[in-house]
């Protein structure tokens, strides 16, 4: 084996690269909110819950740090012997990747969606964002679970209602809001 393949530089040469891709993968997280689209023409012939993350790339690098810095810390801080310095390294990767995993599993739980039923929603006041012309579309703004929102909504009656007037939802028909002006 030549001499600069030692277990050192072995171990560091997996912790520098597995560090530089996780910090380059987390910038982009942060840059792009983690929203990555693939489209595929494929089918799976095995069923995979999309919310277990354990062997992502995030996992695997988060395994390859702990795996590389653990390493070279039990050589050449610790003065282990190489087998024993694996084992901590692989103990350490392990251990890693498993609170790499959990953390974004964390993570991914604060992302609440919450189904809303706008049939409860008859009978709200709310006010037109934008004009609407007789029997025409536009926006409404309406407070929905304590949030303010914006939804289109439909102009049910003959006259016309300008942007900022009071309006109140009169029917919710096929997920379309009906209003009337107040």
């Amino acid at each position: 084996m030549p001499e600069f393949m030692n277990i050192t530089n072995i171990f560091l040469a997996v912790g520098v690269f597995a560090t530089v891709f996780y910090i380059i993968k987390m910038c982009l997280f942060l840059f792009t909110g983690g929203d990555v689209e693939v489209h595929t023409d494929f089918t799976s012939i095995c069923e995979t819950d999309v919310s277990f993350d354990f062997l992502s790339i995030q996992s695997i690098l988060a395994f390859m740090m702990g795996f590389g810095w653990v390493g070279l810390a039990a050589v050449s801080q610790f003065k282990f012997s190489i087998p024993i310095s694996i084992i901590s390294a692989v103990v350490f990767g392990l251990i890693f990747m498993f609170l790499s995993a959990y953390l974004m599993f964390l993570i991914k739980k604060l992302d609440k969606r919450t189904k809303i039923n706008l049939e409860d929603f008859v009978g709200t006041v709310g006010r037109a964002y934008t004009a609407f012309k007789p029997q025409g579309q536009g926006q409404i703004e309406i407070t929905i679970n304590d949030q303010l929102s914006v939804v289109d909504a439909i102009n049910m009656t003959d006259e016309e209602i300008h942007a900022f007037m009071s309006v109140k939802i009169e029917k919710v028909e096929d997920n379309k809001i009906y209003i009337v002006r107040v």
